[in-house]
């Protein structure tokens, strides 16, 4: 990754039409979210207030993208039974959904006919597609993200999600 390589906010700022995000992993780590996770593990209350500290970043960035009519979605491929981690996230959801995404989950043993990219990513109007990378336990790795546009990898990347989203369960019908 070069000085110069955009970061996530960058991409989606400058999002035109569609900005997806296909999520592979039943467990992350990442320290941003490390305290309010472990509240939720001890108290099982997760913060849903869209206003909170924790969230206004997030929702005030994807709103400002869904008013550009920017369409941001959300796919997760989660392995059943799901982890504490996954509850965890299904319990948030609420606050993506207010912010202006779709999200939808897909049982991991309905997504053995689908070809996946080996990292999470987003992909930005079908051009370009951003890889998260990941530790063994779910923290962010050196380097942390790797932005790539070659065509035959945009392309599996945005045929992978559109294969999940077909397959997947609206968050509204997916319980944990």
């Amino acid at each position: 990754m070069s000085q110069n390589e955009p970061g996530f906010d960058e991409l989606l700022a400058a999002a035109k039409h569609s900005a997806v995000h296909l999520e592979l992993r039943d467990s992350y780590g990442v320290g941003d979210e490390a305290a309010d996770f472990e509240t939720w593990k001890r108290t099982g209350r997760r913060d849903i207030d869209p206003a909170s500290e924790y969230w206004r970043p997030w929702v005030a960035l994807v709103r400002d993208t869904v008013a550009r009519g920017v369409i941001v979605r959300r796919a997760r491929v989660v392995s059943e039974p799901v982890t504490d981690y996954i509850r965890y996230e299904h319990a948030g959801t609420p606050v993506n959904l207010h912010a202006g995404e779709q999200v939808r989950w897909l049982p991991r043993r309905r997504a053995s006919g689908i070809a996946l990219p080996g990292n999470d990513c987003w992909v930005f109007d079908g051009e370009i597609a951003l890889f998260n990378h990941f530790s063994g336990d779910g923290d962010w790795s050196e380097p942390g993200w790797e932005v790539r546009s070659e065509p035959a990898v945009v392309q599996l990347a945005s045929a992978a999600f559109e294969a999940v989203w077909e397959h997947g369960i609206p968050h509204e019908k997916f319980t944990v």
